[in-house]
């Protein structure tokens, strides 16, 4: 058995939460190999809504079990409460949840040292969402993180080494802090952990693969926002491509079957960094407004811009995508005229393919679409799809060269269209 690997394919916000929650039923373990806390999934159903966090985004279909991958940064503050919120779910948490030994953990001075860090950076912000995730992810490279099985070997020391290094480097930058409530709130959360059954996760999910169980593997952020392959610097701090999943979870390439890729059917960005199409516009308003584009973690407003098919057909390439789930088509609802971007205009020259670097020359070079001006939010069957529409898809699986399979018409599991 392969595992089948979700992700996103511009820069997060896709709605891969409630995709996996639709995909589900198809599984019976789903994991997630990268990120944190700084990525919230969302998932609506039943008139109740949750966000995501760190935890996979089946804990709330029947007895699937969920796997916290080695990709993941834990922090078990924020993993508490997300837990604690979670619970009057009514599902059975500890039942269907494992953490893997090897994640790494997001200290308190984690979060401390991302705030001093940005602060620093003055104008040059990346717009981190300031939860730690970068130097966490730093502190593994470097060989100085803590994991989650560390908890049970010589932690007390580990723990203490860990942060007297941070207080010297808060030195450095003379940043003003109280560790003494953070410390607390992240003791409590590791006594919440403990809880959960902490296991060699590599070897439990090619077990799994091995007795034909079907593995849902479940990305964060988006492909766009890649440390290698996304709009560095302006990335996070993770592989977010489909090779972060073999890495993440300890599964052989060969193991990788279909490659679920999610985008919207226009674009949004959070923080800073490029946005070629960005919007600055009453039709970037209204995507926002309409599409209710707010960080699910953070709040801030998202960037709108319209549908970048020359970054999205690049991310289609790196990851292999086999199969594309569209979100959000119903926010275009009552748009006279849809704009795609076709190419990047850079220095005077038209390209299909996406740059070293985006920067304020490259301009997007646009195709323009009739819009379908059609509530599609009640429709359940691709037959019953405007024309316009319908043709809107077709223009997109020609240039983009891979089949749209899902259609998602509302935030509620119901309105999903499988095609």
């Amino acid at each position: 058995m392969k595992i089948d690997v979700l992700l996103g394919l511009q820069w997060g916000d896709e709605g891969k939460g409630k995709i996996v929650d639709v995909l589900t039923p198809g599984y019976e373990l789903i994991t997630r190999f990268q990120g944190g806390p700084n990525a919230g999934h969302t998932l609506a159903f039943e008139g109740n809504k949750f966000v995501l966090r760190s935890i996979p985004s089946g804990i709330f279909q029947g007895d699937k079990i969920n796997v916290i991958g080695n990709g993941v940064v834990l922090d078990p503050a924020l993993f508490k409460a997300e837990i604690e919120s979670l619970k009057a779910s009514g599902h059975p948490l500890t039942e269907r949840l494992k953490i893997s030994k090897k994640a790494h953990l997001i200290l308190p001075t984690h979060r401390l040292l991302d705030a001093a860090y940005e602060s620093a950076k003055g104008d040059s912000k990346i717009g981190t969402t300031g939860k730690g995730i970068g130097p966490t992810y730093t502190d593994k490279i470097g060989r100085n993180g803590l994991r989650v099985g560390d908890i049970f070997h010589n932690f007390t020391t580990k723990y203490n080494q860990a942060i007297e290094r941070h207080k010297k480097i808060l030195a450095q930058y003379r940043y003003e802090y109280d560790l003494a409530e953070s410390e607390k709130e992240w003791f409590e959360g590791l006594e919440c952990i403990k809880q959960f059954e902490l296991i060699d996760s590599e070897h439990y999910i090619n077990r799994a693969l091995k007795n034909n169980t079907k593995v849902l593997a479940e990305g964060a952020q988006g492909a766009m926002l890649d440390i290698d392959f996304g709009s560095y610097p302006f990335v996070t701090s993770s592989n977010t491509v489909c090779a972060g999943a073999c890495t993440g979870l300890g599964v052989a390439p060969h193991n990788i079957g279909e490659v679920y890729g999610i985008f919207k059917a226009y674009c949004t960005r959070v923080g800073s960094g490029p946005f070629p199409t960005e919007l600055f516009d009453r039709d970037g308003e209204r995507m926002r407004t309409v599409g209710a584009e707010f960080g699910a973690v953070t709040g801030r407003p998202r960037r709108c811009g319209w549908i970048d098919l020359v970054a999205l057909r690049y991310a289609i390439m790196i990851n292999g995508v086999t199969r594309l789930i569209m979100m959000k088509s119903d926010v275009l609802d009552d748009f006279d005229t849809i704009k795609v971007c076709t190419a990047y205009e850079i220095d005077g020259k038209k390209t299909t393919d996406f740059p070293f670097e985006l920067d304020d020359s490259t301009k997007p070079v646009y195709q323009e679409l009739k819009g379908w001006k059609t509530d599609m939010t009640k429709i359940s069957d691709e037959k019953a799809f405007p024309v316009e529409f319908g043709a809107y898809i077709s223009f997109l699986e020609e240039y983009l060269g891979v089949p749209v399979k899902i259609v998602s018409v509302g935030p509620d599991r119901e309105q999903t269209i499988i095609r």
